[in-house]
């Protein structure tokens, strides 16, 4: 069974799309909450990764990853393709 992926992003953020794109470079269906302007949708978000507000934060089976250098730096280390699973 795959890995449940959530990731909160902006529409613009760079960081966003270079998260988004290593994602779907390895076949990861993902759900996406753009939340532009959003500052209910970022309290949740905020709240369910411990205080962090900078974007994107991303989630796997409910464990909280963090940004987009956190999302590459597991997959450098060879940690993330496990969590996909």
């Amino acid at each position: 069974m795959a890995a449940n992926v959530e990731i909160y992003t902006w529409s613009s953020c760079p960081f966003c799309i270079r998260a988004k794109a290593l994602l779907t470079k390895k076949g990861v269906d993902f759900t996406e909450y753009c939340i532009d302007g959003d500052n209910e949708s970022r309290a949740k978000m905020a709240e369910r990764a411990n205080g962090r507000r900078s974007l994107p934060q991303i989630f796997i089976d409910d464990r909280h990853i963090g940004g987009c250098d956190d999302l590459h730096a597991l997959d450098g280390q060879g940690e993330l393709d496990p969590l996909l699973q």
